[in-house]
């Protein structure tokens, strides 16, 4: 039993009541009509409160650094053309002492502690952290209303104007992230000209894709499969 000082008593705590594991968001039909039933999502997954937003920085960040092709490469004074022959004799000229004209500090000469194309920029995260990340990311997104659930995104065509119009009749405006399934030949057929929307499938969902887009498309088996992936059994 825990012991109080005299005057002083614990106040009584208040009762929480039972709050539910899952949230409703509108959802739309594959033709872009409002559907009768909205779908719940899991609150393990978009109900993910951040103390501070230093681990979205690092996954952000992280994902940008890996991202990063290392192709800048600078010539050493090894790799300069000519400078074989010492310009003047050492001693007796009265100018300063050389030994090649390819010096770092002579035009034409080559460049000191420039990159060499060998540096490693990439930036290692545990699976855990990304994927907690990733569920402050979709979290902020619902609670800014960037969420759209879609029954399904079918585009047998793969044309742009359907999915066009199709984007417009949701309210997908700005950049949009459409996350699928499966992303095929024809999903990429339809997306890759539009620049303002990116598609991705629902397990290369990343932070920094969730936080530059203005607003985000799901499809309903792209979510069961977010749910299977970031669900509370692999938190």
């Amino acid at each position: 039993m825990r012991h109080y000082a005299q005057g002083f008593e614990p106040l009584p705590q208040p009762e929480h009541e039972p709050r539910s594991s899952l949230m409703a968001v509108a959802t739309y039909t594959k033709s872009g009509a409002k559907a009768s039933s909205p779908v719940k999502l899991d609150k393990t997954i978009f109900g993910v409160e951040a103390k501070s937003h230093q681990l979205l920085k690092d996954a952000y960040l992280a994902h940008l650094a890996n991202a990063r092709k290392n192709i800048a490469k600078a010539r050493t004074r090894g790799d300069v053309r000519g400078g074989g022959a010492k310009p003047w004799r050492q001693k007796g000229t009265g100018r300063a002492r050389f030994g090649s004209s390819r010096n770092p500090i002579w035009t034409g000469g080559g460049v000191a502690f420039g990159p060499s194309g060998k540096e490693n920029y990439s930036r290692k995260i545990s699976t855990q952290a990304k994927r907690l990340a990733i569920r402050q990311a979709l979290t902020l997104a619902a609670d800014s209303n960037k969420l759209i659930v879609i029954e399904t995104f079918a585009c047998p065509d793969g044309k742009v104007k359907p999915t066009l119009a199709l984007l417009n009749r949701i309210g997908a405006n700005g950049s949009v992230l459409l996350v699928v399934s499966q992303k095929d030949s024809l999903v990429e057929r339809a997306t890759r000209n539009i620049s303002r929307v990116k598609a991705v499938p629902a397990k290369f969902l990343s932070v920094y894709d969730i936080l530059n887009s203005d607003q985000i498309v799901i499809s309903k088996k792209a979510l069961d499969i977010v749910h299977e992936w970031l669900g509370a059994k692999n938190a």
